[in-house]
């Protein structure tokens, strides 16, 4: 690449995280608010109001995964739909669920609980796939993790900003006669809203429709996207099919690639695994740490630390990933911290060795998110495949929810939590198993590209084409598509 290449290189990708990467961090922090918050409600007084015994707590966040999980890959088939309109999709998806939280903070009971969580679920469950899929048209497959990263860090800060302002609108307990948690889902439910309007009007639906692109700009975001492609290690390359079709069309036949992919399996159950303890972790950490001894607005503050470092961490990591085109060696390394954190918790003896394991747990599951959720993106070709992988990916990972929610029950574990942290240490190492599995797996079919064993598949391909069976592009079926470790 010349140098003038390289500086409007420099100049698109300046654009677009500037105008693409703030909203989509909003957006993503407002989500993990909101989704967390009832853990910091719970210890301002939710349960005692709403008359909550045994493990109805429990339940009420299990139900939230049962729309949740539903709506994922429909979600990601409406993107498309939309085509124009894909941001304002995200986009509505967050105001409603920003006014399903606020009406979360005037629900009296059981029941109403259940249905606001359930309702909640819904709204939510398309944004984490849509984003991704979002993204992904809009960066190369190796610039993609450290966007990711932004606004995944932005989970982490969630967790601190969640205690934060717990811990300040609790304080408002008794205005307007509503209790101090009530107002935590009315004020954040608000705030989401007021996000989602500024996400709708700001986000660009494509790179085509970019306004804040000069027509060269344009030209050479889209001609670089479409550009991306894997090396080609054939000789004869010109006369392959190109990897990518401006014009795809739906079909099953894709979809079916999509539902097929061993890698869709083996990360989906390795994100499986890392939930397990991410979704834990954010909603249960205010009540471990009353269960080691701290209450009230002291136990809000306690709950921030842990997730300063690993905010940074998977900034970092996102960094130094997409540098080195790597996505599962880096989850490899950090998995074990987050191991390391939970056979502390799970020997300790003092209070302050439980909340020093809390930082080893959170800085290895927050920078871990990003590099699972980019694997499939870098390694799924072809609009409808990627859509259906990436978003089945998270569906599978989602179900982790219904165990993570009922892994840490206080009435008979606290404030040890032994049987808790034990259910999480084990899902975590199966995480890691099933990411080396699938690291082992592209190294393996690398090699059988590199060495032309996979050259068969042009012949098929132009076979499927021939016969009318498919008219989608050949995407990463294409020998010299090599799958980013």
């Amino acid at each position: 690449m010349d140098h003038g290449q390289d500086m409007l290189t420099k100049r698109v990708l300046r654009k677009l995280d500037y105008h693409v990467l703030p909203p989509i961090a909003l957006l993503w922090l407002a989500n993990f608010l909101d989704r967390s918050n009832i853990g910091n409600a719970r210890i301002s007084g939710l349960e005692r109001d709403t008359h909550l015994h045994g493990n109805q707590f429990n339940t009420a966040l299990a139900v939230f995964y049962i729309t949740y999980i539903i709506v994922e890959v429909p979600s990601n088939a409406i993107l498309k739909k939309f085509k124009a309109n894909a941001s304002r999709w995200i986009a509505l998806l967050v105001l409603v669920w920003g006014i399903v939280t606020t009406l979360t903070g005037l629900v009296q009971n059981y029941a109403g609980l259940l249905a606001v969580r359930l309702c909640l679920g819904l709204c939510e469950g398309g944004l984490l796939p849509g984003m991704v899929l979002y993204l992904s048209s809009m960066y190369k497959r190796h610039e993609l993790q450290i966007r990711i990263g932004v606004f995944y860090a932005a989970v982490s800060l969630s967790g601190a900003f969640g205690g934060l302002l717990a811990t300040a609108i609790s304080k408002m307990d008794g205005v307007g006669g509503l209790a101090g948690w009530r107002w935590i889902f009315i004020l954040e439910g608000l705030a989401t809203i007021l996000a989602s309007l500024v996400a709708g009007y700001v986000l660009p639906a494509d790179l085509n429709s970019a306004s804040f692109f000069t027509e060269e700009e344009k030209a050479h975001a889209l001609w670089r996207f479409q550009n991306d492609n894997s090396p080609i290690f054939k000789e004869d390359a010109s006369d392959m099919p190109p990897i990518l079709n401006d014009a795809e069309e739906f079909e099953w036949r894709e979809i079916k690639r999509g539902v097929l992919d061993v890698q869709t399996w083996l990360t989906g159950l390795a994100f499986f695994g890392q939930l397990v303890s991410l979704y834990s972790y954010s909603f249960f950490l205010p009540t471990i740490i009353t269960g080691l001894g701290y209450s009230g607005t002291r136990a809000q503050l306690y709950t921030v630390p842990p997730y300063v470092p690993a905010a940074a961490l998977t900034v970092i990591v996102a960094y130094f990933s997409d540098k080195l085109k790597l996505r599962g060696p880096f989850i490899l390394v950090c998995l074990p911290l987050t191991i390391v954190g939970y056979i502390i918790s799970i020997a300790a003896q003092t209070n302050k060795a439980r909340y020093a394991a809390v930082f080893l747990i959170a800085a290895g599951i927050y920078p871990s998110g990003p590099c699972m959720l980019s694997i499939l993106a870098n390694n799924t070709s072809g609009h409808y495949k990627r859509a259906t992988a990436t978003a089945l990916q998270t569906t599978i990972a989602n179900l982790s929810g219904f165990l993570a929610t009922f892994a840490y029950t206080p009435v008979d574990q606290a404030p040890e939590y032994i049987r808790g942290h034990s259910i999480a240490l084990a899902f975590v190492i199966f995480a890691w198993i099933m990411v080396a599995a699938n690291v082992t797996y592209c190294m393996w079919e690398n090699k059988a590209r590199r060495e032309g064993r996979r050259d068969y598949h042009i012949t098929k391909y132009e076979k499927l084409r021939v016969s009318g069976k498919t008219r989608a592009p050949i995407g990463d079926r294409h020998p010299g598509f090599m799958f980013t470790l």
